[in-house]
């Protein structure tokens, strides 16, 4: 996630997106393709946490804490993340003065508890079942819905399933993650989470075969082409790489049936063998685990003050900085490996605040720390 963030605001030619032309170098893709695997896992693993509550929490309780915490990352998104990734709450003048507001990862995820606030009265088996029909079927509407660029003007209901943007006075709210089939996806961990409640060998062997049968079920649908994204592929003539490339370049924005299937399925296949990597490792990532909302609003303000620092650096003057990184100046930004060095640099410069958080939380049951 960090990686594809400092690559939007470093790398030469900012905004460019490389799953765009399949003849582009492995390299690049693969830096692309790689972060698609955090969105949907964050999701899903968000309903799981949730669905662990219902033998321990009654159902009021979940409500009011997912309906809080709902509006509270809707807050998160709109006031705090907005303000970091276009340092420019007064305005951008490339669009046209207006207050940008950007919805990204955090406003499906706030929308989405406050949608499973309701739902888990249903229970888990239901709420499976729902999720996995949105999942299934969403793409029926890639015929229909209307299409548009995250900064394309559309009727507001435009984006339950389509990126756009809408204008409210003097806000531009850029809807860049669409709404379908994000609910979806959380509805199906909270249904799953049963999995995560059997003893270890069972668990192992229920998450290998979810992940198999899902990997498959991307590799025969992608092959057959028919159904599960609006993006088909095609053999490449600049050979056999751009025709992988191709293969695996499924739709994010909305996440397609088949985008899923390839993220979760092999996810799956990781959560079933995960606690075979080796104690210092799995120590280190799972600090990061236990505090994820101090390292992901921090990682955004990181990644957009290191920017300005290079830009300055570059010779460019500070506002054309102050914008979002599509705006960038023409000639700023460094090449894919030192993209690579500025990722390590952020991720390990935010390892003492996770840390620091994940203790706190583990000594310490104070009702706003489930909050950051």
């Amino acid at each position: 996630m960090a990686l594809d963030h400092v690559r939007d605001f470093f790398m030469r030619g900012a905004g460019q997106d490389p799953t765009a032309d399949p003849n582009v170098t492995l390299a690049l893709f693969m830096t692309r393709w790689i972060t698609h695997f955090c969105a949907p896992v964050f999701v899903l693993l968000a309903g799981i946490s949730v669905g662990l509550m219902v033998r321990r929490r009654p159902a009021r309780d979940i409500a009011r804490l997912l309906i809080t915490r709902g509006v509270w990352l809707l807050f998160i998104e709109v006031v705090v993340l907005s303000t970091a990734t276009t340092f420019s709450p007064g305005g951008i003048p490339e669009l046209g003065g207006r207050t940008v507001v950007i919805m990204q990862v955090i406003w499906v995820i706030g929308i989405s508890m406050i949608l499973l606030a309701g739902l888990q009265w249903l229970g888990r088996p239901a709420c499976l079942a729902i999720g996995a029909a949105l999942i299934l079927g969403h793409n029926l509407l890639d015929g229909l819905w209307p299409t548009s660029g995250p900064l394309d003007p559309a009727p507001l209901w435009v984006a339950a399933h389509a990126q756009m943007s809408h204008v409210f006075g003097p806000f531009l709210v850029v809807f860049f993650y669409p709404l379908v089939p994000w609910p979806g996806v959380m509805l199906l961990g909270f249904g799953a989470s049963k999995i995560f409640e059997l003893e270890p060998a069972r668990r192992k062997a229920a998450l290998l075969t979810m992940g198999t049968v899902m990997t498959t079920a991307f590799v025969v649908l992608r092959a057959l082409s028919r159904y599960g994204d609006p993006n088909g592929w095609q053999t490449q003539p600049a050979g056999p790489v751009s025709t992988v490339i191709d293969f695996l370049n499924t739709t994010k924005y909305p996440p397609s049936l088949l985008f899923l299937l390839m993220t979760l399925g092999p996810a799956a296949l990781f959560a079933a063998v995960a606690d075979r990597i080796a104690p210092p490792v799995r120590d280190v990532l799972a600090t990061y685990g236990r505090a994820p909302f101090a390292f992901y609003v921090p990682h955004f303000y990181l990644i957009h003050l290191l920017s300005i620092a290079l830009g300055l650096w570059q010779g460019f003057a500070l506002r054309q900085l102050l914008t979002v990184f599509l705006f960038y100046p023409e000639g700023y930004g460094v090449s894919l490996s030192m993209v690579y060095l500025v990722w390590i640099v952020v991720v390990v410069s935010l390892y003492p605040l996770c840390r620091w958080m994940s203790a706190l939380k583990s000594r310490r049951r104070d009702w706003w720390l489930s909050y950051v």
